[in-house]
């Protein structure tokens, strides 16, 4: 995904925003170059202050679907459950609000299968969309997609989530962070 900001703030005015989703310091990649001056515990802080901040959210108002902040608001809140990444428990939480979102057709097919992914490689499985990719355990070799379940059917279940062909998504996670 491109190295670009998010902005919460734009979701609605009856929902406050944390003011660190409003910077630059929040955007759908972690790649440090994505993010020139910003140390890996700065974003670490900004993705917990972001995760508190939508569980407050959810706890009052629900998950934020596009019913309740329109579609840039319910993207905004499945960026932050994507990075929730220190709560496990509460990222895979919102992946079941954000699936019922998406059944109720208030949210993004193409979020919740990133979703799946992020929460099915941080359980140990094998992922379905081909979204999450890595350098290794030790983040030290090539930029690789993670492992994925039945590759020969990974378009198929790409394309019904509203995602292209695996093989122009890698081309650009390659460009881009390759």
């Amino acid at each position: 995904m491109p190295c670009a900001p998010t902005s919460p703030a734009s979701a609605a005015t009856s929902i406050s925003s944390p003011a660190s989703a409003t910077s630059n310091s929040t955007s759908p990649s972690r790649h440090p170059a994505c993010h020139p001056g910003i140390s890996p515990a700065r974003l670490g802080a900004v993705d917990e202050d972001n995760t508190a901040w939508l569980r407050s959210v959810v706890a009052k108002h629900g998950w934020p679907d596009s019913s309740l902040v329109g579609e840039a608001g319910a993207h905004d809140a499945w960026l932050l459950a994507q990075h929730a990444d220190q709560d496990r428990v509460f990222q895979a939480e919102c992946l079941e609000l954000l699936a019922a979102a998406v059944d109720s057709g208030a949210a993004s097919p193409a979020d919740l299968a990133y979703l799946t992914d992020r929460v099915r490689r941080a359980r140990g499985d094998l992922q379905l969309y081909g979204t999450q990719f890595w350098r290794g355990a030790d983040g030290l070799g090539e930029l690789q997609p993670q492992p994925i379940a039945e590759p020969d059917r990974l378009d198929e279940r790409r394309a019904a989530a509203g995602l292209g062909p695996f093989d122009e998504y890698q081309a650009l996670m390659m460009d881009m962070h390759g």
